[in-house]
């Protein structure tokens, strides 16, 4: 996807030069990093000959809404088992689980406390019990095959940038950065939940060590907000015309800028920030954001 450059008042004063690959415009409903994390797994459960394809997410996942398009796309059956249990009787209120609704998925709702056991052996027992055989795509689409998806951001245009961003959730996409990056490239991550376990995940994958994750941007942990970082994406967004997700690439893009301001980067850098996609949990933010009396993300 093509990169564009950002000019912004807060860092007008340096020579660094800031660009986003719009990963977000692949396309309309499985776009930036869930087109790249499934497009393997889709031909995988297909050369397996699978009719159904199950996967794991909260209220407002990405990647459920993404799995939900993508197997609408390619004919599948989609299964989505979703974190908590009293958003069975709210599907029609939700914006995410609606659409993954229209577009085919069957939902399975389970407790917080059940959730955690996911992946557990006699969860997935049951799974199959009740649904059959299906194909499993880890919870926000992170494996080997995702990986390989996210391997191909990066093109032949990529290789004079210094350093290449991502929001980080799961570990998939910065794992597919590092691997396809070139070696004097610094690939920062910076994730969307707190905790150090991410590591661990993304060394599983990478064959090189130019990474880093940058810890300081999570707002108190995932989907997390407050209105200062609200502000930052509306003004954002008026001043390049891109939207930001609140999630992922509001954080990411907060944090590079104020890296920008405290000096972190040398004069002349040149930086490729990955725009994830996303989008599509603004919707479910904003009714979040209207009950707490916070401005809306535009």
């Amino acid at each position: 996807m093509h990169n564009q450059e950002i000019f912004l008042k807060a860092i007008a004063h340096t020579s660094i030069r800031l660009f986003i690959k719009r990963e977000d415009l692949i396309h309309p409903f499985i776009s930036g990093n869930k087109y790249r994390k499934l497009k393997y797994n889709l031909i995988e459960a297909q050369k397996q000959e699978h009719d159904k394809m199950l996967t794991f997410g909260g209220a407002f996942s990405n990647h459920i809404a993404a799995t939900a398009y993508a197997g609408f796309e390619a004919g599948l059956q989609t299964i989505g088992v979703i974190r908590g249990e009293e958003l069975e009787g709210e599907i029609d209120n939700n914006p995410t689980l609606s659409f993954a609704k229209k577009h085919g998925m069957q939902f399975k709702f389970v407790s917080r406390s059940n959730y955690r056991n996911k992946n557990s052996e006699e969860f997935l027992k049951s799974l199959k019990a009740e649904w059959g055989d299906f194909y499993l795509v880890p919870e926000g689409g992170t494996n080997a095959l995702a990986v390989k998806g996210c391997e191909e951001i990066l093109g032949e245009e990529d290789t004079d940038f210094d350093y290449v961003c991502t929001s980080v959730g799961t570990g998939g996409t910065i794992s597919g950065l590092v691997n396809c990056s070139q070696l004097r490239q610094q690939v920062l991550g910076f994730p969307a939940l707190k905790g150090d376990f991410l590591q661990d995940e993304i060394r599983k994958f990478v064959r090189k060590d130019n990474w880093e994750l940058v810890s300081d941007y999570h707002f108190g942990g995932y989907a997390k907000i407050n209105k200062e970082l609200i502000d930052f994406i509306n003004g954002f967004k008026k001043e390049t015309g891109i939207p930001l997700d609140p999630v992922y690439t509001g954080k990411m893009m907060f944090g590079i800028i104020e890296m920008i301001k405290n000096g972190y980067f040398k004069e002349e850098t040149r930086i490729l920030a990955i725009h994830t996609g996303g989008l599509q949990g603004i919707l479910g933010m904003n009714q979040r954001l209207k009950q707490k009396n916070l401005p809306l993300i535009q």
